[in-house]
């Protein structure tokens, strides 16, 4: 039985349906296994209970801040006019063409016809000025999806289904910023709404809908009987997803989340550990995805507008006091791989040298007498001018698993025997957005997903040390670097497919170089799930799986 779909269409794979829980996530970014070993036929039905470890959101409009769990749940609801293939390569979805203008400096974009947001109000090129316009509204307090529009200066809508972006300046990474899940459409009419009601019920145009929410509780999804899917298939008779309803629910626990997996109190977890995805491994009731995010890797930033950070000679000797390579071996029990890069190992332009990043620490010390920091204490940390080299290293619990704080820890043990004492703070997701905020922190690890490499911009153009309208700055390490801008900026305008990859490769080398960053590996993605629920992959450009193609069986 061939089913059409958002998954199979963007996917490619001429399967069978008993597979397509393991081959979806395959010919996506990931890999994954559907523990049913038997041909097993679609049913309609049933809700899925879904277990994240993740906050809660604040907000499930993505467009109002723009975290990865406001996408894992908002990829059930909204839609986005463009989204990636099997080859990554950026194609329309609600979009049904686009063309860019001889300079650059205009998009046009001409929307499908016949969908329709799940209150009713057709989707036409209105909806697309309303939104870039919202996320561009300094008091949607935006942050990923307003970096991603900012080069839009007005929207001309040109007729019912066409709209045209005109721009400061030329961005060839427009169509990768408007694949993502925080630049997703929502109904115009229901944007008109205060902002408490739209962070409530967002409208979409997805296979779901918000039905209600249980604040502490749980998200409760229904399937949208009106669902049109964007793209025509004789051979579909609908375009109905098969789940009745979906239930979304938070626990923060790990072990808790695991237990209610296997006692089939819920169907599907994410954020599982290490461990744990090793030992569900081994178990044939029991199916994993691993979907690594697009954008940067999972990093460790050195802030270096701030003492003692400021001096290249300690970056490099901090980075080189640590051994990453062996504290990934042991905590992750080969979940994951080192990496070298500035970018996830999705995005096909990133950039690795691992010299850079050998643990050397006799050179660490050296470059620390060099710097001045040559006396100790008694403790023995190093000491100049009477102040300790200390580092403050906030840690969000919500973001990071208890196996990157373990191996943050051994950082800890590491650095100190070359002298440099390091004070991590397990803070809660709101207190670790506040730390940022006031750039109270030596070092920080912030995930930070976008498609495509011009993630670079967002994390190191010195604009990016300038807070969005939400607060929040991408650029971390505080990276101020003129011609590190210069090369950002020609690499997001040039048409030029290989000069792009060139000038990207440049800006990569001058942040590893400088030492403004300690690569660790691929932003962590994984999902488990019970032997009964069939159909799961990693289906939009983010990974971030959608359960239009997931069934029950009992």
């Amino acid at each position: 039985m061939q089913r059409n779909s958002r998954a199979s269409r963007i996917l490619s794979c001429a399967i069978a349906l008993p597979l397509l829980g393991s081959l979806l996530a395959s010919c996506s970014a990931g890999t994954g296994s559907d523990p049913a070993a038997q041909e097993v036929q679609p049913v309609s039905g049933g809700t899925l209970v879904y277990a994240s470890g993740d906050a809660e959101p604040a907000c499930l409009d993505p467009h109002v801040g723009g975290n990865y769990p406001q996408a894992l749940v908002a990829s059930q609801y909204l839609e986005s006019l463009f989204t990636k293939d099997e080859d990554g390569k950026i194609i329309p979805w609600l979009a049904e063409s686009t063309q860019v203008s001889e300079d650059g400096l205009a998009r046009t974009i001409t929307l499908r016809e016949g969908i329709s947001f799940t209150d009713g109000t057709k989707l036409t090129a209105e909806a697309i000025k309303a939104n870039i316009e919202h996320l561009q509204d300094p008091n949607t307090a935006s942050s990923t999806g307003y970096l991603a529009v900012g080069k839009v200066v007005d929207i001309e809508v040109v007729d019912e289904l066409t709209a045209k972006l005109k721009l400061s300046a030329p961005d060839n990474a427009l169509l990768e910023s408007l694949s993502m899940p925080w630049t997703a459409i929502e109904s115009p009419k229901a944007l008109e709404r205060d902002q408490a009601t739209n962070c409530v019920s967002p409208v979409g145009t997805g296979p779901f809908k918000v039905e209600s929410w249980e604040h502490q509780q749980a998200v409760n999804l229904v399937r949208n009987e009106d669902y049109v899917l964007p793209v025509d298939n004789a051979e579909r008779t609908d375009d109905l997803a098969y789940l009745d309803a979906i239930t979304w629910r938070f626990i923060p626990e790990a072990a808790t989340r695991y237990a209610a997996l296997q006692s089939g109190e819920v169907d599907v977890i994410d954020n599982a550990q290490p461990d744990t995805i090793a030992t569900a491994s081994k178990d044939d009731a029991l199916g994993h995805l691993d979907a690594p995010r697009p954008g940067a890797s999972n990093r460790i930033e050195l802030n270096s507008a701030k003492a003692p950070f400021d001096d290249q000679r300690v970056r490099e000797a901090f980075i080189r006091s640590v051994d990453a390579n062996a504290g990934i071996s042991s905590l992750f029990f080969d979940t994951t791989k080192r990496s070298y890069s500035l970018l996830s190992s999705v995005e096909p332009l990133g950039y690795s040298d691992e010299s850079l990043f050998t643990t050397d620490v006799a050179k660490a010390n050296a470059l620390l007498d060099e710097a001045g920091w040559s006396e100790r204490d008694a403790e023995g940390y190093r000491v100049k001018d009477g102040k300790r080299l200390s580092l403050t290293f906030p840690v969000s619990t919500n973001q990071s698993v208890p196996a990157e704080q373990s191996l943050f820890e051994q950082f800890q043990a590491q650095a100190k025997a070359v002298g440099f004492e390091v004070k991590i703070e397990l803070l809660d997701l709101s207190s670790w957005y506040g730390a940022l905020a006031k750039h109270e922190y030596n070092l920080v690890s912030a995930p930070y997903t976008k498609v495509g490499p011009s993630v670079l911009r967002i994390l190191y153009h010195s604009n990016s040390t300038v807070p969005a309208p939400s607060g929040y700055f991408a650029n971390n390490a505080q990276v101020k670097d003129e011609k590190l801008d210069e090369i950002l900026t020609q690499a997001e305008e040039t048409s030029d497919e290989a000069e792009r990859a060139k000038l990207y490769e440049q800006a990569q080398k001058i942040v590893l170089e400088g030492y403004y960053v300690l690569p660790l590996y691929d932003q962590q993605n994984h999902f488990l799930y019970g032997k009964n629920v069939h159909g799961v992959g990693a289906t939009t450009a983010v990974s971030s799986p959608i359960y239009y193609d997931t069934f029950l069986t009992k």
